[in-house]
């Protein structure tokens, strides 16, 4: 598989593209699911596509998210929010609004610099142990920290994982989260599985991991963001609550901590992988038109996994200008502005980004009244609009 998102420009065509082996395994031992293969971060990470501030969804779940921990944690103009992972400033710049001070880290230079102009602190790099000590010894300590969709993409957990107790204050809490493997599972989201995403979490594995280092898995809940997440509450003190018990015991029952729940998962993983081809290769037989919306990592995986290529879409779109112009990993199918479905009006959409359908559904109203249709593709294929 090639990486997600590792988009081609033009020039790059007509060389051949570094693949990797995607297989995902079950530890026994400590319940956690990962992939095989670490591919080095630098080369994922150090100048990153994905720009959390192209999505709404993000933004408001981002302010939300801020004016809850200011007001539940009490946090002020002597509080420090530090964020693992931080992105382009998309989550720091609600703390910022409010004069609170903030510290981002992230590997990429280039998210490092647009949440730089935005006012965001932030430092370049990857946290880990030793990070967090030159930190802890600059006495650069945290109310908060927050690590959203990035435990996943850590080689070192251990490592990361220690770094977040080092800099967190006794008082202070950090807010982690995770896309939720029974999601996964549930939805059969094979598309988040790729070479950024090294772990798959399950509670049952965290809470062995916090534990490892001393840190209490306190409160969690599940959120709808990433196709079904976790949001876990963890602190260097206190006692889990009911939300965080529940769920082990929950756990326990689907068999979280047993192969055979996974082995069930790759069974039905194939049977999807059938059905979108033969609902795409039918529309095209009949003389239909196809393009697909978002050209998100999980895109790249979808399309390389189930072979669907330029004989198959026309184009894809995305909102992102940094990738318009640029092609799909792999499939090589250009990606262009969402003013190509209008122009071009293909009969069908196959929407890449499908955690966002409701937001992409809504912005192209117009398509959907101008008879354009939508292929949901997970948990099975299904078409939502036409007359």
């Amino acid at each position: 598989m090639p990486l997600a998102n590792s988009f081609l420009r033009p020039e790059q065509l007509k060389a051949p593209e570094n693949t990797y082996p995607l297989d995902l395994v079950f530890c026994s031992i400590c319940s956690l699911v990962q992939i095989t293969e670490t591919v080095p971060p630098e080369q994922l990470f150090s100048n990153y596509a994905y720009l959390s501030s192209f999505s709404e969804t993000m933004l408001k779940e981002s302010k939300n998210l801020a004016d809850r921990l200011i007001r539940e944690r009490g946090l002020d103009t002597s509080s420090l929010v530090v964020e693992l992972g931080s992105n382009d400033g998309y989550q720091l710049q609600y703390f910022v609004d409010k004069s609170i001070p903030v510290l981002g880290i992230d590997p990429a230079k280039n998210l490092a610099e647009i949440a730089e102009s935005k006012g965001v602190k932030t430092i370049c790099g990857f946290f880990g142990q030793d990070f967090a000590h030159q930190l802890n010894n600059k006495g650069i300590v945290a109310d908060a920290i927050i690590a959203k969709n990035v435990l996943a993409h850590v080689a070192d957990l251990n490592g990361f994982v220690e770094g977040m107790r080092t800099i967190l204050k006794k008082s202070g809490t950090a807010v982690i989260e995770v896309p939720y493997i029974k999601e996964l599972l549930d939805r059969r989201e094979f598309d988040t599985i790729y070479h950024e995403h090294l772990c798959y979490f399950s509670m049952t594995a965290l809470n062995n991991l916090f534990e490892r280092h001393g840190m209490v898995l306190t409160h969690v809940e599940r959120i709808p963001l990433h196709g079904g997440s976790l949001r876990l509450f963890v602190s260097n003190q206190g006692r889990p609550m009911e939300s965080v018990r529940s769920l082990l015991r929950e756990e326990k029952e689907w068999g979280a901590d047993h192969v055979r729940s996974y082995l069930d998962f790759a069974n039905s993983v194939a049977k999807v992988k059938d059905s979108i081809r033969s609902l795409l290769t039918s529309i095209k037989e009949d003389g239909g038109t196809i393009a697909a919306y978002g050209a998100a990592a999980k895109g790249t995986v979808l399309l390389n996994y189930c072979g669907i290529g330029a004989d198959t879409l026309e184009f894809i779109v995305d909102l992102s200008p940094h990738k318009q112009g640029l092609y799909m990993p792999g499939v090589r199918v250009q990606i262009c502005p969402p003013t190509r479905l209008l122009e071009a009006m293909p009969d069908y959409t196959l929407i890449l980004a499908w955690n966002l359908t409701e937001e992409i559904i809504t912005q192209q109203s117009e398509y959907l009244g101008r008879g354009g249709k939508f292929i949901i593709p997970l948990p099975h294929p299904r078409i939502v609009g036409g007359h």
